[in-house]
């Protein structure tokens, strides 16, 4: 018995085939980063803890997807592929340059469609125009960074944007017929005083018209400012052992709409890149764990759900 909605499974069914994401870092900046929207960047950000070793800047896009072919096409022969705009802000450009960087990665055999990771203040409508022309001929999921509901929280990260605009790109992007996932991360600094946090954050967000949803524990990254926050008021920060995040994982899904696929619960970031040390858990361990809890506690997706 399933008992939330798993992305592995959505994934096949939509695309027909077993598939595969790809990284790729196409050189994008990031408006809150370059002055647009502020300095700096998010608190939290450092790009290094999501980028494959063939994801470099120096190589095409078409150099690291067929890379990236090559190290799961040796233990997948079969496998077709959907090219992953991760790094940074994958629709903060030109109009034109982002249309052939996404069409570059069309362009390669095997690729059947995109994910473009982005945020909600980097969607212009004649982007959109483009990306539901574009829907209509690959698959397509673009993937927004929301990290929370609470804009006090989005104030205190450095985020750049509230929840307002949250909702407008979200709507806007799933009116043209567009899959729309979400990103967000539990344990944010000031979270713990918010009252039912997580579960208003499910209730929230399923709210949205979202066809995905990630969910990340806080890791405390070297080179951020939250790191320096982190060593200067650790107080402020709250930090989950793995029974306590599986439980808040549990809430989260119980509070959250039936139809809402999840991805993922927890990011490992490398060993080397973290300021504080993490849980020593592989992802697949960690789901095993919140499995069997979930079977303990006879729990699952949506069932204190409330429209």
């Amino acid at each position: 018995m399933n008992r939330y909605l798993q992305f592995g499974s959505w994934l096949t069914e939509w695309a027909g085939c077993k598939v595969q994401k790809i990284s790729v870092n196409a050189g994008f900046t990031c408006p809150n980063r370059d002055g647009t929207v502020g300095t700096g960047g998010c608190s939290y950000c450092n790009n290094q803890t999501f980028n494959p070793a063939y994801c470099a800047t120096e190589k095409s896009i078409t150099e690291q997807l067929e890379e990236g072919k090559r190290f799961f096409g040796r233990k997948y022969p079969e496998i077709k592929y959907l090219a992953y705009f991760q790094a940074y802000s994958n629709t903060y450009g030109e109009l034109t340059r982002l249309m052939a960087k996404y069409e570059e990665a069309l362009a390669i055999d095997g690729v059947l469609g995109l994910v473009i990771g982005t945020r909600p203040d980097c969607m212009p409508d004649e982007l959109l125009d483009y990306l539901e022309e574009l829907n209509r001929r690959c698959l397509l999921l673009v993937e927004y960074g929301i990290e929370s509901t609470c804009d006090e929280i989005l104030k205190a990260v450095n985020r750049g944007h509230d929840y307002a605009c949250v909702c407008d790109a979200v709507k806007r992007t799933a009116s043209r017929g567009i899959a729309t996932g979400g990103h967000i991360i539990l344990g944010l600094p000031g979270s713990q005083l918010v009252p039912d946090y997580v579960t208003t954050e499910a209730r929230r967000l399923s709210a949205l018209p979202l066809t995905t949803l990630k969910i990340h524990q806080l890791q405390i990254i070297k080179h951020t400012r939250m790191a320096v926050e982190y060593k200067e008021h650790p107080e402020r920060f709250h930090r989950y052992s793995v029974e306590e995040y599986i439980d808040s994982v549990i809430e989260f899904l119980e509070n959250s709409r039936p139809t809402l696929v999840f991805e993922r619960f927890v990011s490992q970031s490398p060993p080397e890149l973290l300021a504080v040390p993490g849980w020593g858990l592989k992802n697949h361990e960690f789901t095993a764990k919140l499995e069997k809890r979930m079977e303990e506690l006879d729990a699952w997706q949506g069932r204190r759900f409330k429209v």
